[in-house]
């Protein structure tokens, strides 16, 4: 799917050297950036809707204790 984004100078300038120096695109490098960016993006903000729920009484929840108790942790 092709997308496309303004960068500012300085970071094309930046990607340009990268993709320069090491023989590979500016598009390999690109999606290796949304990649890993988009992965910690979901873990971040799908962590904090979880406690967002937590905090709402919307999420249950377990204690240590009760998890340990319930695996057979603490025999």
């Amino acid at each position: 799917m092709p997308t496309s984004i303004r960068l500012s100078p300085e970071l094309s300038s930046r990607l340009d050297r990268l993709a320069a120096k090491t023989a590979r695109t500016k598009a390999f490098y690109l999606r290796q950036i949304i990649e890993t960016g988009l992965t910690e993006m979901e873990n971040y903000y799908l962590a904090a809707d979880t406690l967002k729920r937590v905090r709402k009484g919307q999420e249950k929840v377990h204690s240590a204790a009760r998890v340990r108790k319930d695996l057979g942790l603490d025999d």
